[in-house]
């Protein structure tokens, strides 16, 4: 089993790879058709949602810069 890589891109897409499903709300998978890479939209603007199309292009910006999330309070 490889590793699963999930990567923000500048301006982009959100590339995921290795090994992973993709399920939707009710937690159906849907049929990757053998693919170990994928891009998700996060733009809003693909016609293929949850996938990209490259709709984004020229329409949508961020810059991905890592940070670290403030540690998760205990209830």
């Amino acid at each position: 089993m490889s590793k699963t890589i999930i990567t923000i891109k500048d301006n982009s897409a959100i590339k995921v790879e290795g090994d992973f499903e993709v399920v939707d709300a009710h937690g159906n998978k849907y049929n990757l058709g053998g693919r170990s890479v994928v891009s998700l939209c996060r733009c809003g603007l693909s016609k293929n949602k949850p996938f990209c199309d490259g709709s984004h292009k020229g329409e949508f910006t961020h810059e991905a810069q890592a940070f670290a999330l403030p540690i998760k309070p205990t209830i």
